[in-house]
Formats: C-alpha cells, sequence, structure tokens
C-alpha cells in the first residue's frame, strides 16, 4: 500500500469515527449545560468555593467569574513552578526562572500549552500533574463556558441572564473533560503510553555521556491535552515522542480527541438554540475547511520535488517513520485548525507552502473547528460578521438566529475579530525591528520571519504548536508571548459575553421572506467565503513575506 493511499485511509476512517461520536457526544453536552440538577461531589465544590449554582448571571458578573478564576489560576502555577526546588516528587529540578514561570503560567492557563522549555528536563510530578494538568481540564472548561453563555445569548430573549459560570465550570470538568479522560487514558495506556511516577533512570553510555529518561502521569495527561485542545507535552518531542503517542493507532486516536469536542459542540449549539439545522450549518462550514487544509496539506507534502523526495516518497524531513507523511499532515492540520498546539512532527521542516497551511489555519481564529469552545464561539462570531454582510448587499438588517445584528453587535464582533491580528502583527514587527529578537532565529530570510510570525501567531491565537527553530526561552519572548497568550484568550471573551448579554436582552423577530435563510448551503458558501477573504486581507502581506516567499523560491 503507498503512502498516500493509507494516509487517505486514515482520514477516512477518522471522518466516520467523529460522525458516529457527533450525535450522542454532542446530545449529551446539551442535557449537561441544560440540567437544573445538581450531584453531590459538585454541592461540596459549591459550598467550598462559595458559590450559588442556581443564581443566574448577567455578562458582567459571569466575566467576572472568568477573569477572577484564571487570575487566580495564574497565580498558583507561577507559585507552583517558583517553589518546585522544595516539593517533592521534584525530580532534583530547581525553580523555574522567573520569566519562564510567567509565560508558563500564562500559556496553560490560557489554554495555549506553549512551551520554551524541555518537559522532562524542567518540570517534576508535582507541577506536571498538580499544575499543568490541573489547568488543562479548567481551562478547556472555562472555553467551553463562555461558548454556552453566547449560545444562551441567542436561545434566550427579554433578559440579560445567561447562566453561572461556576456550575458551568463545574460541569464540563466533571461530567464531559473527566469521564472521557479516564476512558482516553485507559486506550492510551494499552497503546503503549506510560503512566507512573518514575524517577530518572539512566538508560544507556556512550563515549562522552549516557542517556537518561524520566516517567510520568504521561497517559493521564496526554488524553486531556488533545482532549481539551491544550497541547503541552509531558516531553519536549510532545506527541512525537513514543511514551506519549507509541503507535498508528494512538495517533489516529489523538487526532480523534482533538477533534470530536469542538465538532460534537456544533450539535450542543443546534439543540440548545432549538434547530438542529442551524448547528448543521455552522458543522458544514467547520468540516468544509477542516477538510480542504488536510487535502492541501497531504498535497504539498506528497508533491515530490527532486531526487531526495522521490526516494523518500514525499517530504520526509522532521517526520516520524513510524507515522509517515499522511498521519502527520493529519495531525498538523487538526492541531494548527484547532487551538490545540500538540505536535507529532516538526513543523519547521514542513515545506514552504506546508508552513503557510499552518500559519493560515491559526489566523484562521482556529474556527474549524477550533478548540473546546473558542472554536463554536468564534464561529458564531463570523456567522454574525456574514449575515451583516448579506445584509448589506440587499439593503435590510441583518438577522441570525431571530435577533438583530445592529450596530452595538457588529461593534462587539468588529472588536473581537481585530484584537488577535493587532497582537500578532504588532509583536512581530516589533520582534523584527529591535535588534535582539532575531537573533533567536535559526534560519535567516523568509523562513526566519516566518518563525517569528508563526511564535506570535501561536501564542496570540491559543494555539502552542511552534516551528521549533526559535529560540523563545528568552526575556523577550517569554514575556512578549506569555502578554499575547493572556490578551488573545480572555479580551475576545470580553467580547464575547458582551455580545451574549445584547443578544439575551433582544425580543425575537419573526422570520420573513426577506430573512436570509442560515440553514442552507448557499449560506455555508457565504461563510466560507467570509472566513477566508477576512482572513486574507488581514494577513496577506505577513503571509507573503514568509512562507509564500519561501514556497515560491523553492
Amino acid at each position: 500500500m503507498s503512502s498516500q493511499t493509507a494516509g487517505v485511509l486514515q482520514l477516512l476512517a477518522l471522518i466516520a469515527a467523529l460522525a458516529l461520536a457527533y450525535r450522542p457526544l454532542g446530545e449529551y453536552m446539551a442535557r449537561v449545560y441544560s440540567s437544573e440538577k445538581h450531584h453531590e461531589p459538585e454541592k461540596w465544590i459549591y459550598k467550598a468555593i462559595g458559590a450559588n449554582p442556581t443564581a443566574e448571571m448577567r455578562w458582567p458578573a459571569y466575566l467576572r467569574g472568568v477573569l477572577a478564576f484564571s487570575a487566580v489560576g495564574v497565580l498558583f502555577l507561577y507559585a507552583l513552578q517558583r517553589a518546585q526546588g522544595v516539593l517533592p516528587g521534584s525530580l532534583g529540578f530547581q525553580a523555574i526562572d522567573p520569566d519562564q514561570a510567567f509565560n508558563t503560567a500564562a500559556s496553560f492557563v490560557a489554554n495555549t500549552n506553549w512551551q520554551s522549555y524541555s518537559g522532562e528536563q524542567a518540570m517534576g510530578h508535582v507541577v506536571q500533574t498538580g499544575g499543568l494538568a490541573v489547568q488543562n481540564f479548567v481551562s478547556a472548561a472555562v472555553g467551553m463556558a463562555v461558548a454556552v453563555a453566547l449560545v444562551r445569548g441567542f436561545a434566550r430573549s427579554r433578559t440579560g441572564e445567561l447562566g453561572n459560570f461556576w456550575a458551568d465550570l463545574v460541569r464540563g470538568v466533571f461530567r464531559i473533560l473527566l469521564p472521557l479522560s479516564v476512558v482516553g487514558a485507559i486506550i492510551l495506556v494499552a497503546c503503549g503510553a506510560v503512566q507512573n511516577f518514575s524517577g530518572i533512570h539512566e538508560v544507556g553510555r556512550f563515549t562522552g555521556g549516557s542517556q537518561e529518561w524520566n516517567g510520568g502521569a504521561v497517559a493521564s495527561q496526554e488524553v486531556i491535552k488533545v482532549l481539551g485542545t491544550n497541547g503541552g507535552g509531558y516531553f519536549n518531542a510532545n506527541s512525537a515522542h513514543p511514551f506519549e503517542n507509541p503507535t498508528p493507532f494512538s495517533n489516529l486516536f489523538e487526532v480523534f480527541l482533538i477533534l470530536v469536542i469542538p465538532f460534537s459542540l456544533t450539535r450542543t449549539f443546534g439543540r440548545m438554540v432549538g434547530s438542529l439545522r442551524q448547528g448543521y450549518a455552522i458543522l458544514a462550514t467547520m468540516a468544509t475547511i477542516w477538510v480542504g487544509f488536510t487535502a492541501l496539506m497531504m498535497w504539498t507534502e506528497f508533491a515530490h520535488h527532486g531526487p531526495a523526495f522521490e526516494v523518500a516518497g514525499g517530504a520526509m524531513e522532521g517526520k516520524e517513520t513510524r507515522f509517515g507523511i499522511g498521519a502527520s499532515a493529519i495531525f498538523s492540520v487538526a492541531t494548527t485548525l484547532t487551538s490545540t498546539g500538540a505536535v507529532n512532527s516538526f513543523h519547521s521542516s514542513y515545506t514552504g507552502l506546508g508552513g503557510g497551511i499552518q500559519l493560515l489555519g491559526m489566523q484562521l481564529g482556529e474556527i474549524a473547528p477550533g478548540g473546546v469552545g473558542s472554536g463554536l464561539y468564534g464561529m458564531l462570531v463570523m456567522a454574525m460578521i456574514a449575515v451583516f454582510i448579506a445584509g448589506l448587499m440587499v439593503g435590510r438588517t441583518p438577522e441570525y438566529l431571530g435577533k438583530k445584528i445592529g450596530t452595538r453587535e457588529i461593534k462587539f464582533a468588529a472588536c473581537y475579530i481585530l484584537v488577535t491580528p493587532a497582537l500578532v502583527l504588532g509583536f512581530t514587527a516589533a520582534a523584527m525591528a529591535l535588534p535582539t529578537p532575531p537573533d533567536s532565529m535559526l534560519n535567516s530570510g523568509a523562513h526566519g520571519f516566518s518563525e517569528v510570525l508563526y511564535a506570535y501567531t501561536s501564542g496570540a491565537n491559543n494555539n502552542g504548536s511552534a516551528f521549533a527553530g526559535l529560540n523563545a526561552d528568552t526575556q523577550w519572548f517569554n514575556s512578549t508571548i506569555g502578554i499575547a497568550m493572556l490578551l488573545g484568550r480572555f479580551l475576545p471573551m470580553v467580547f464575547v459575553l458582551a455580545l451574549a448579554g445584547s443578544l439575551a436582552e433582544q425580543k425575537p423577530v419573526p422570520a420573513t421572506a426577506g430573512t436570509l435563510r442560515t440553514d442552507k448551503p448557499l449560506y455555508t458558501g457565504l461563510l466560507v467565503g467570509t472566513i477566508l477573504i477576512v482572513t486574507g486581507l488581514t494577513y496577506f502581506p505577513a503571509l507573503a513575506l514568509g512562507p509564500l516567499a519561501e514556497g515560491l523560491a523553492s
């Protein structure tokens, strides 16, 4: 069987698995977030934190809950890293430097999981399991809670109430992420992923040194890393490491975990707003972009350019032989079109156009299907932008799901889509203009520029993957990428929740003959076009200086 055929078969198997999980998982999540019952363990948590789970919140209160909880998370994780040297289970590792500790705390709380350190050489068991893994759960649950609040904004009328943040947070962790993670971790252990609290072992000696490795609770952290679209690996090699991703089956399973919640949330959305067809329209948009990007990436990496590529069967540099080009391309697109950041190959070694596809996937806003929660609310904002553009074309006030998209709503939506490009392009320009940051570039020219652009694109879009040719463990990059991650995560949430509150206050508008049908293929095509055009107009000059210039020159 050729490697191309194997890649296509894996893609088809993945689509089939996602299709099977779509309805039951989407329906289950709709019931979780619509339920009025509170389980006993959940009541203990509410009592411990002093929260009333039945109290409805308007958007400012909901936002305060999001920001307060996340701020405490940053402070706790920062303190845990700084105290690592005196903690049990530290494996002899010392406290993390202040700039690195800030960067990592911001990264994991923001669901970005950018890593400018080698996990197995810096973090002990307590920090990995009690700090990083915990944030993998709660940061994902925060994103899902914000998405559900926006969905309630569409579903409710004549009220500014969006639910209760603390109830949504706890339910997301204990009713969705934790049960799925337990099952997923068992499957990964069965595939060969390690799960222990082993110390550092010397496994081989050679002239001039020796080789050592340490174990850890890898399978349990790996599963929530991908299920929660987090991305931070236990080891520096991330999902290319055999302890994290041992076999081709585990590789495909991890891609499934990355995509299953973001895609299934469209079913949850359709059920909660009372129209499954609206959910299918959003799903079709996400799936069209994802399949298109995957096919383009596989074509780019399989294309033969010279004898070396022909012998290897494609662009094998930087890819694991046990996965091959097809599985690496599928993983690469899945991780850059979501906010995951996990990698099973060396993104800097992809072809010039392949690197451009990775960059563009993040620059779309990671909405196809995007991160858990963030993908859905990002796509819904773009859906309102598309409706607004359609309204301008025919000269009528745009409506979406029975809610008018007026001046106030479109201002919130516009601010949402402008935040991330401003962070990415602003920080990239500053890094290239200053004398010191370019010294961190492994390569010069177009590829070197792509390394810097990729770093800030990944950070501001809460992705976390890297070209890996950039030495980002410097005070400049640790500080600026940390700031980009926090602002790129929480500023958009401000506008999403404000938008949700504005929509919830409205009286539903009955559909008329002139209402744009947003559950039809025509609208799906309009939405795909809007996403590509808005992103292209925003980022094309930067892409032309980096991956496009490199790809056309090769």
